[in-house]
């Protein structure tokens, strides 16, 4: 994405919560072109542009949205358990992780349907409706989980868990990435 003025930058992991916030951006942005697409061509053969963007959406819900489940499943959730005031989130964090479930099998619908529209051109009304269906529940989901997780969980998370901590989120969502960490 090109940077333009006045334009808040980004930021790194050496802020892992706000780069988990910059990532829920993309996730919105790109669930939204998957719904706008599907929306304006329902099923029939998309314009040039829009194959370019809808596959520009697919590869990153297929290869940039599971290091964001793990940044949170595998890097943070745990450290908040390990400490006292992340005792009040286990409720919270047990339904994220239910929504991550939830959300990688219609990934896996809107995936398989939307290769399958790209390879052929055109998709089928049952496929179009399944892949329809599947965005909705996405939509609803996603707006209900990032919600909880940038007004509530990752403020937790910054107030509670040492800096040392948040750094080493930081040091393996970069590893995740194949990243260089610089400091």
């Amino acid at each position: 994405m090109p940077i333009q003025i006045g334009q808040k930058l980004e930021s790194d992991f050496n802020n892992p919560l706000g780069l988990l916030r910059d990532c829920h951006r993309r996730i919105e942005r790109f669930l939204d072109m998957l719904i706008r697409v599907s929306d304006a061509r329902d099923g029939a053969q998309m314009l040039p542009q829009q194959i370019s963007a809808f596959e520009k959406a697919l590869d990153y819900f297929h290869s940039a949205a599971p290091k964001h489940t793990a940044d949170e499943e595998v890097s943070l959730f745990p450290r908040l358990r390990q400490v006292p005031g992340g005792l009040t989130a286990l409720d919270c964090m047990a339904k994220l992780e239910s929504d991550h479930q939830a959300a990688d099998r219609d990934h896996e619908k809107v995936e398989a349907f939307g290769r399958e529209w790209l390879e052929k051109g055109v998709l089928d009304p049952r496929r179009r409706r399944e892949m329809k269906e599947a965005l909705k529940r996405l939509s609803e989901m996603y707006g209900r989980h990032i919600e909880i997780e940038d007004r509530e969980l990752f403020p937790l998370a910054a107030r509670i868990l040492p800096a040392e901590e948040l750094a080493e989120v930081g040091r393996e969502m970069a590893e995740r990435r194949g990243a260089i960490l610089r400091s």
